[in-house]
């Protein structure tokens, strides 16, 4: 019974966004709540709550200040000579702007962290996509599979919990997979050549008027603030940020003002003080120096302090970027009453199970393609840590009774992180959404087909290159 609610609350769940019958914070709130009830269970409710919202705090917290952190590296012209770099490829082309989408994408990936890349990705193409009429659902659909993929490195979160899992080497499952993993991403690559063309086909080779001022006049970067005037940057006030709070035209507007070269929120002085905070910042996550929300903390305030000393200033960036921060932070609150629900009740642990019974005997000498398989709706209907703590163990057992060698398990258990990036269950995914103004359902509808695509195309590299 536990098997069949929980099946039918996410079935729920995911319908009732997809035809946006309901928003996903409240649908991320009632229906668990209501299952919960069904189940037996509505006394705990509470408890199984609280225990969510335990649980994802520290995510919230890194979030929160990921968000005002990477927003003001943005506001004082860190990542310009990057996206300039970007856009001098894209031109106004929209199949060069979406290969372009999974490149930076890709290459934002290998910080590790899901939340700053979607960040990055989505403030240096919005603009672009909106100027040129785009499709935004291809942005954030190529971003994610793009992130999905590079997300296995090492110190992503997958590879280092399958390799507690199984008390095995990091490096000795993730190596060997490298091969089957550039496969993926060279897949979505060519995914996003061929959407490209879609796009083209659909808009034309429009061009931007002035295109030759690209460089120094196009708008890319959300969130900073909008403004010009005379005399330098650093000497003039930090006021008018847009906090994008109505996400109307207005907005739009104010967003293709972002890379304005004279906009007041420029530190150019303060350039390499910036790159080498935000370098020593991500050293210090990959070598686990201080918990990753401790580390976003105390670099938000370090930042504040340092390119706006003025305290008018620093309210003024915090307003400016307290929109993104409320929806991403609401909506992990509220994806924690799912997971507790999920968890608490034991429907997780229920689900689980009845999917590795149902697993024929003689699929015995092939769990490692088995395991494959099962890690897209695995990874999708639950979090990372459900399924490597609680269901790879079980399935290492399995394989290991039919001579499947615990690190072919481990391989296989990461095909499924492109289809897992876009997973509801995924705090990351709704800063994706939510800084592209895309909705949840939308982007489900379009990319869940091409994660499943590029999974399957990693696990069949993986076989053809013996890994897994």
């Amino acid at each position: 019974m536990l098997t069949i609610l929980g099946f039918a609350m996410i079935v729920t769940f995911l319908v009732l966004i997809m035809t946006k019958k309901m928003s996903p914070i409240a649908a991320l709130v009632l229906i668990p709540a209501l299952f919960c009830v069904a189940v037996g269970k509505g006394a705990h409710l509470g408890d199984y709550v609280i225990d969510g919202v335990s649980s994802l705090a520290p995510t919230a917290a890194m979030l929160m200040f990921a968000i005002v952190y990477f927003g003001v590296m943005i506001d004082v012209g860190l990542f310009d000579p990057v996206v300039r770099g970007i856009l001098r490829f894209c031109k106004a082309d929209p199949m060069r702007v979406v290969v372009g989408t999974a490149v930076l994408a890709a290459i934002v990936s290998l910080d590790g962290d899901g939340s700053t890349t979607f960040m990055i990705t989505v403030s240096a193409m919005y603009p672009l996509y909106k100027r040129l009429g785009m499709s935004l659902v291809v942005m954030t659909g190529v971003a994610a599979m793009a992130n999905g993929v590079m997300n296995t490195v090492p110190w992503g979160g997958p590879t280092a919990r399958a390799a507690t899992a199984l008390k095995l080497d990091a490096a000795d499952i993730f190596v060997p997979m490298i091969p089957a993993l550039l496969v993926g991403l060279l897949g979505v690559l060519g995914l996003a050549y061929v959407l490209g063309l879609r796009e083209r086909r659909r808009l034309g080779a429009l061009r931007i008027a002035h295109e030759e001022s690209v460089e120094t006049k196009e708008a890319v970067l959300v969130g900073a603030g909008a403004g010009a005037g005379g005399g330098r940057p650093e000497e003039r006030p930090v006021g008018g940020g847009t906090s994008d709070v109505d996400g109307g035209e207005d907005d739009d507007t104010d967003l293709l003002k972002g890379l304005d070269p004279d906009r007041p929120t420029l530190r150019p002085r303060l350039y390499w003080f910036n790159a080498l905070l935000t370098g020593t910042l991500i050293t210090a996550m990959i070598l686990e120096l201080l918990p990753i929300p401790v580390l976003f903390l105390l670099g938000a305030a370090l930042a504040l302090s340092v390119n706006y000393p003025r305290l008018p200033d620093q309210k003024a960036r915090l307003a400016a970027h307290a929109d993104n921060v409320l929806n991403v932070s609401g909506m992990v609150f509220a994806a924690a009453v799912f997971t507790g629900v999920l968890q608490g009740t034991g429907m997780v642990d229920s689900m689980a199970g009845r999917l590795v019974e149902t697993v024929p005997e003689g699929l015995g000498p092939h769990m490692a393609l088995v395991t494959g398989v099962l890690s897209l709706p695995l990874t999708y209907f639950m979090s990372n840590d459900g399924f490597y703590f609680g269901v790879l163990p079980v399935l290492a057992e399995a394989g290991a009774a039919h001579g499947v060698t615990p690190l072919e398990m481990a391989r296989a258990s990461l095909v499924g992180q492109p289809l897992h990036m876009s997973s509801p269950l995924v705090p990351a995914v709704y800063v994706l959404v939510g800084m592209a103004r895309v909705e949840f359902g939308d982007h489900t509808r379009f990319v869940v087909k091409w994660a499943a695509l590029t999974c399957l195309l990693i696990l069949t590299a993986g076989v053809l290159f013996g890994t897994i």
